[in-house]
Parts: C-alpha cells; structure tokens; sequence
C-alpha cells in the first residue's frame, strides 16, 4: 500500500478497476436472481398485466442502476475525476430511468389496446405526448447536469427560442390538437373503415397516433395521413354503416322502353300462378274495376280508363321477392322505383338494405338479386336495353342470309 502511496494515479485506476468489477458482478447477479424472483412473484398474482409487462421487457434495464450506484459512491474516493464522473453517471441513471418510463408506457399502451374500450378511446397520442415530455425533460436534465447549471436557468433561456421551437415542433403540435379533436369528438376509431379520397385511403384503421393515422386498404397496402391534414380534410366514416346493422343496396336496371305495354287476359293469367303476385293482381283488378265501374269507362278501348302493365307488375313482383328475401333488412329504407327514363331506358331502382354488413355477404345477397331480377325479367314481356353485341348483331346477320336464301329459293 506504501508502494502505492507513491504512484496515486496507479492506485486510483487500481480502486476504480475494482469498483468496476465489484458492480459488474453486482448486476449479472441481480439480473439473473433479482429479476427472477420479481417474475414469481407477478406469477403469483390473480391478473396478467404484470406478468405482459415483464414480458414486454419493462424491467430488463433497472439492474444497470446497481452498477451506476456503486459507480456513484465508488467514484466519490477518487477526487481528481469525482466531480465529473458523477455527472456522466448521474447522466447514465437518467436515462436508465427514462428508458424504463418509455418501455413502462408502451407496454401499458399493448395492454390497454387489447380491450375493446381501445377502439373507442384510443390513447396512444396521450402517450406519445407523455414520452415527448418525458424525453424533453430528460434532455434538460442531462445538459443542467453536465454545464453543472441550474435546469430552471436552462429553461429560463428559452424563451428566446420559443418561435424556433414552435417550428420545429409544428406538426406535433397540430396532430396533438388534431388527436384530442379526433378522440373528443368520437370522428374516429381504431378498427373503422375508413375512406379518405384525398389520400387515396379506403380501408380499415389500424393506428391513431400524434403524427399520423394509418389506414390498411383492402388491397393489403398501408396509406399514412397526417392527423391534423385528416382533421382539415373531409373523409367517410362507415362506423354507422356498421352500427346500424343494413348495408345498402342501391342500383339500376334499364328496361328497354319499347317492351312497356298493357297486361292482356292471357298475361294477367299467368301472372296470377307466381306465388307471390297472386293476391297482389287480385287485390289489382278489383280495383281497377271498381274504378272503371264507377267512372262509366268504356273498357273496350285500350287508352280508357285504368289497366295493368307488365312494368307495373314486375315492379310489385321485384318488391314482394325482396319482402319475402331473407338478406334484406325489411325495418330499413325499402324502394323498387322508376327513376326519369332517358334514352338509355327507363332505370328500375332498387334501393333496399341488407341485414349482413360484411363485405362479401353482402355482394353475394346483393348478386343473388340481380341474378334472378335479371333471369325472371322475360317472363313479363320485358327486355333489358343495352347497346347493341356481338351476339346482336350474329343474329341480324343470320337472318339477313335466311331473308336471301328464302327469296332466291323463290325466284328458282
């Protein structure tokens, strides 16, 4: 030791190569026991939040604070590098501790969004504005620590650069006001469908976050909007859709309007056996005679008087199909309507809601109906319009060549 008196330096990195592996094998045994011993006892626990937090790795850093510690004290007998080292470690601890915050909230933030209530408040600007703050007052901290200077004095001196720090914190401050109105006003959730035009987004959304929302499209690709261009900019949410429990169906046929004309006996007789316009035609005629009766109409002529047409009859029969389909919501909006004909046709509207809102029930409900409007149009004397096809003109061709082959047949 007397040896040593007399090269101080030596001594001083002998001492401090000890403390130094005095608190490394402190901190290999506290990770290895102390960490074990704090998992049982979250094993022993009714509830399961601790033991996602251990997992999540929230407490893999707080065995570092042995080694700071001991650092800390062992560092004190060494008084030419004291002062600073005990700044740097003070520094180090820090940042142990913001770590363990940052990891704490992240972790709380998965165990949070695994309940439904996740999907209605989302919180994950709050805690991203939390770690802001957390970092901000880290990074004070620190730099008060290594000028040796007061934080309050620090903080003092910016108010020269608080433009400066708007600018650069511009945009985390308007999705952080832009988040709160986003949460406040319920305008969305996670798990919503979500179509936003402006930024070529239609799908689900899968993150709410202090600088963007992010939006899974049907096509699997991920779209990023910033959170306040969302708020400024307009976008459909389909969430009522959902709620409500109907999804609309609201298309077209065009019925070629030369095929329109009234119902004959033969007609009105076999529309009579379709189980489902039965009592509709007889409920009809009744009252078409009544009227004709009592207004002295001279059924004999066409044009007088009341009469069915085959138009007016496939709509009553397309209205009692849906009545009778078991996919369409029958307490929702309910129309088969005429829309203004024009010279593409005469456009027969349907405008109902299925009870199934998932995407491909209801294309295939949605399907099934057109599929049989379409089929069951001829049977009432109705032809779709449509521009002329292939198959069109085939078939004016074919008896073009009967018309010839008859005439020349003729002239032989």
């Amino acid at each position: 030791m007397a040896f040593l008196d007399d090269f101080p330096m030596i001594r001083d990195l002998l001492f401090i190569g000890a403390v130094v592996l005095f608190s490394t094998v402190l901190y290999h045994l506290t990770k290895r026991y102390v960490l074990r011993l704090i998992k049982f006892i979250f094993d022993q626990t009714p509830f399961n939040w601790d033991e996602q937090l251990y997992e999540y790795g929230v407490f893999a850093d707080l065995p570092k604070l042995v080694p700071a510690v001991i650092l800390y004290q062992g560092i004190t007998y060494v008084p030419a590098v004291a002062v600073v080292g005990q700044r740097f470690i003070t520094i180090w601890v820090i940042f142990i501790l913001v770590k363990f915050m940052d990891k704490l909230l992240s972790g709380a933030l998965l165990i949070y969004n695994s309940y439904e209530i996740s999907r209605r408040r989302p919180i994950t600007t709050y805690v991203q504005v939390v770690k802001l703050f957390l970092f901000l007052a880290a990074g004070v901290l620190a730099v008060s620590i290594l000028i040796g200077q007061s934080p309050w004095i620090f903080l003092s001196g910016l108010g020269a650069i608080t433009a400066v720090l708007m600018l650069i914190f511009q945009d985390t401050i308007l999705g952080f006001v832009a988040s709160v109105r986003i949460n406040g006003s319920d305008l969305l959730r996670i798990g919503d469908w979500l179509e936003a035009p402006d930024f070529d987004a239609d799908g689900f959304v899968i993150e709410i976050g202090l600088h963007h929302v992010k939006v899974q499209n049907w096509d699997k690709t991920i779209t990023t909007i910033p959170t306040h261009k969302l708020v400024s900019s307009p976008f459909i949410n389909w969430r009522g859709m959902f709620d409500s429990g109907g999804r609309r169906i609201k298309r077209s046929i065009l019925i070629d309007q030369t095929s329109v004309k009234f119902c004959t006996e033969e007609m009105i007789a076999k529309y009579k056996k379709i189980h489902v316009l039965k009592d509709y035609i007889e409920k009809k005629q009744a009252e078409i005679a009544e009227y004709n009766k009592e207004h002295g109409i001279d059924d004999s002529v066409v044009v007088n008087g009341r009469r069915m047409t085959n138009l007016g009859t496939f709509r009553a029969y397309v209205s009692a199909y849906l009545r009778n389909h078991p996919g369409i919501h029958q307490e929702m909006t309910f129309l088969v309507r005429q829309l203004q004909p024009t010279r593409d046709g005469i456009p027969l509207e349907i405008y109902v809601f299925t009870n199934n809102t998932t995407w491909a029930v209801y294309e295939g409900i949605q399907a099934d109906i057109f599929d049989h409007i379409l089929a069951v149009l001829p049977e009432f004397d109705l032809r779709i319009a449509q521009d002329p096809t292939g198959y069109d003109l085939q078939q004016l061709l074919a008896r073009l060549d009967q018309s010839k082959g008859a005439e020349a047949h003729l002239e032989q």
